[in-house]
């Protein structure tokens, strides 16, 4: 698991994608929902299957992604971006926000148990192979924040190397 604060915005081993889904929504708690509701449905569709281990890990990387976006990326009036894809044996979530000001900062340990935020990049961390940020292209404000997920292949175990 490898933070890429700010630099690559692509991970060297992502050829082109054999699936891609990408979507604006309303930045809201209701918008990032259904960012992770519309997500699940795609990955089903290809061929990542519910209630599986690698299923359930994206759906809540969007999850946390979109959530972060909409508390501390919104921008009143402005959408948020996913964008999914799918790649040989890893899948990468990107969620691109209007608000360039409010850089993702992992927590420097977990937070106290009377607190109800800030354990979102906590789990993006744990989740992700991989995941970073970079300011948003061109002239536009924001930042897009990126996770990568790689799947095992059939007969791995997760954390087992296979010969």
């Amino acid at each position: 698991m490898t933070n890429n604060p700010v630099g690559d915005t692509q991970t060297a081993q992502l050829s082109h994608p054999s699936h891609r889904f990408e979507m604006r929504f309303s930045s809201t708690p209701r918008g990032a929902r259904l960012a992770r509701r519309l997500c699940a449905e795609r990955l089903h569709a290809w061929g990542i299957p519910y209630a599986t281990e690698a299923h359930d890990t994206l759906a809540l990387l969007v999850a946390e992604l979109a959530a972060n976006a909409v508390r501390h990326g919104r921008v009143p009036g402005r959408d948020f971006l996913l964008r999914l894809t799918a790649h040989a044996v890893t899948v990468r979530a990107e969620v691109t926000d209007t608000r360039g000001d409010r850089l993702p900062e992992p927590a420097a340990g977990p937070p106290g148990l009377d607190r109800t935020g800030g354990r979102g990049l906590l789990l993006v961390e744990c989740l992700a192979d991989r995941w970073g940020w970079f300011p948003r292209a061109g002239d536009a404000p924001g930042k897009t924040v990126w996770a990568e997920y790689d799947r095992p292949r059939a007969g791995a175990v997760r954390g087992v190397s296979q010969p």
